[in-house]
């Protein structure tokens, strides 16, 4: 079986006091509707076929934030990759930018539901975003994606506690 590998992006900015804050990314779904902690993304979706994954994580951006922030390839600091518990990889970027949660409108996907019903219902990709600072992005973030956070505050020269 092959392994999945999605990308997605790290946004960031700094708070009043100069502090980083990260954007976050709730899942949609019934699955998720009662899970908080560790249960949170950044943005970030499945690498197509032969596609550039940073192409890959700008459009996932787009899809699940709806209105997101004008980015390039150029923007993007690279931040590798962790493995989730299921095996899937997921390659990271992190870039500066403005985003405002009110905004998010996220794709939608359709799944069986309840299940084995015979109904499908429509569910968004993201029912929501959120700012968070260091600590709170760490309780809400998967735990494999923590790393990300650690490896941009490293590139940004600051402590990663």
């Amino acid at each position: 079986m092959a392994v999945k590998h999605s990308a997605g992006i790290l946004l960031f900015r700094r708070s009043a006091a100069g502090a980083p804050e990260f954007l976050l990314v709730h899942p949609g779904g019934p699955y998720w509707t009662r899970r908080d902690l560790g249960a949170w993304s950044l943005p970030k979706g499945g690498l197509e076929d032969g596609e550039d994954p940073r192409d890959c994580a700008l459009r996932e951006m787009a899809e699940e934030l709806g209105a997101p922030p004008a980015l390039s390839r150029d923007d993007l600091v690279e931040l590798g990759s962790v493995r989730q518990r299921a095996g899937k990889v997921v390659e990271a970027w992190a870039a500066e930018a403005e985003f405002d949660p009110a905004t998010l409108f996220s794709n939608t996907f359709a799944m069986e539901w309840p299940p084995r019903s015979g109904s499908e219902q429509e569910f968004p990709e993201v029912d929501r975003a959120e700012w968070f600072d260091l600590a709170q992005a760490r309780r809400k973030i998967l735990p494999p994606q923590a790393d990300f956070l650690d490896r941009l505050l490293e590139h940004l020269d600051l402590p990663t506690d």
